[in-house]
């Protein structure tokens, strides 16, 4: 029997969709897999002594970093098994898993790619040389999730009526846009795959079984293919009609595509995800987000108009960040009500830029980075402006030990506007005072998932 560790280290608190549909096809190809999520549990060295292959899976900056020791400490248990890294950020950062002792490299499509590399392990001939991008289109299998801890182990959903069961699945992967900043577009270049509806419907059929109350989404952008998503949950809620769901959607798509929100309300969907990313044109302009600030405004008015909420997401600190323009965000979230519905970290989300990243081909970037840190896997940078690093340290650490403490979200929305505005000068202070924003207690709740990253 050849035996497979495929390995997690971070998802953003859901059970990886990564781990679960390659081992299915790996167990159709007759392998025996076993899965570690050390998200949940630790590590443990005997997952590993008998493995053939070691497959880290990467689909986000985080879980990159994470897998780096424990790349290295696989080596020195089992030295013998043929190491593969594979999802979104292993390609871009392919040389230095290279010489960590990564020999594998599979990013975009990667399950027919992992099925591939088994049957060139088996047979003991060669290595043949897979690309480490593929886009291939795949008919895709019920993902295998036996052997993962079970969906209470991972985040759940917070509403007014209790907490719910949380299942994770992708209905697609990639995205048809370009966004500079996004970690997605060096590997598909803007193009995206579907996965097909039968087996999106099967892998939600199954977690709903094993106890799921609501599902995300995982998709970069669920409106990439309306045909494919619109079809797909009404069929869900006809199955399942209590069962809620979230889904990440461009402000853009929200736009385009207003006469669907109607449905995904009336389908059980809790709320919308959106990287708004900035509500300052011109840092929009240069991430190439595809939306401006008026947009925004007119889309988060929509859809509490139509009653399904959005929760944005943002990078907040950017080389191109103010102080003042900082607080003019904070003063519009809080306009447009907006306060309930966001994470605190977002906040305190400062740019990251990967190798590979689109951010890379600007001239005012590339002479703005440092060289690229490998312990850090990215370009390092620093604000010309020093009253900006030091706001966001300081609101780093508000949101950290306000979390701690468990304030609510308007208190420490409230310590980080007061923190904020005692870095400008008294004269520009008491400017800001007819924006003041006035929260309040009564403000609706949003459905939030426990995962501190929401």
């Amino acid at each position: 029997m050849f035996h497979i560790t495929l390995i997690s280290t971070y998802d953003l608190g859901h059970q990886p969709f990564g781990l679960a549909s390659p081992a299915a096809w790996l167990e159709a190809a007759g392998a025996e897999v076993t899965c570690v999520d050390i998200s949940v549990r630790p590590f443990q060295s005997q997952t590993v002594q008998s493995a053939n292959l070691i497959a880290f899976y990467l689909p986000m900056h985080t879980a990159t970093r994470l897998a780096v020791p424990l790349i290295q400490r696989v080596q020195r248990i089992n030295r013998e098994a043929h190491l593969c890294a594979y999802g979104l950020y292993a390609p871009v950062n392919e040389r230095y898993l290279r010489e960590l002792g990564v020999q594998t490299i599979l990013g975009g499509e990667f399950e027919q790619g992992l099925v591939d590399l088994v049957a060139a392990l088996r047979g003991g001939q060669p290595m043949p040389s897979f690309p480490s991008v593929s886009l291939h289109r795949q008919q895709f299998q019920r993902p295998s999730r036996h052997n993962l801890s079970p969906l209470t182990a991972y985040a759940h959903l917070d509403t007014s009526s209790g907490k719910r069961v949380v299942g994770y699945t992708e209905a697609t992967r990639g995205c048809k846009h370009l966004c500079r900043h996004c970690p997605i577009v060096p590997v598909y270049n803007g193009r995206f795959r579907i996965i097909q509806p039968e087996v999106v419907l099967a892998d939600v059929r199954q977690q709903v079984a094993a106890g799921a109350q609501h599902i995300t989404f995982g998709d970069p952008d669920f409106l990439n293919g309306p045909g494919h998503a619109l079809p797909l949950v009404q069929a869900l809620h006809d199955e399942f009609p209590n069962l809620t769901y979230d889904v990440t959607i461009k402000i853009e798509h929200l736009q385009k595509h207003a006469d669907a929100l109607p449905l995904l309300r009336d389908t059980g969907c809790a709320f919308v995800v959106s990287a708004v990313e900035a509500v300052d044109d011109r840092i929009l302009a240069i991430l190439d987000k595809g939306h401006s600030r008026a947009d925004f405004i007119q889309v988060a008015r929509q859809m509490r108009q139509i009653g399904l909420p959005l929760t944005p997401t943002f990078v907040t600190f950017t080389p191109w960040t103010t102080v003042q323009g900082y607080i003019d965000s904070l003063a519009l979230l809080a306009e447009l009500e907006l306060v309930e519905a966001i994470s605190p970290i977002q906040y305190a989300i400062r740019l990251l830029i990967p190798e590979g990243s689109r951010l890379l081909k600007l001239d005012a970037v590339r002479d703005l980075v440092a060289p690229f840190d490998q312990a850090a896997l990215v370009y390092p940078w620093q604000h010309p402006d020093p009253a900006v690093d030091a706001l966001y340290e300081t609101v780093f650490k508000l949101v950290k030990a306000s979390q701690s403490a468990g304030e609510s979200r308007q208190t420490q929305f409230n310590r980080i506007w007061q923190a904020a505005l005692a870095l400008l000068p008294e004269a520009e202070q008491a400017s800001w005072a007819a924006r003041q924003p006035v929260l309040t207690h009564l403000a609706r709740a949003v459905p939030t998932l426990s995962e501190d990253w929401y």
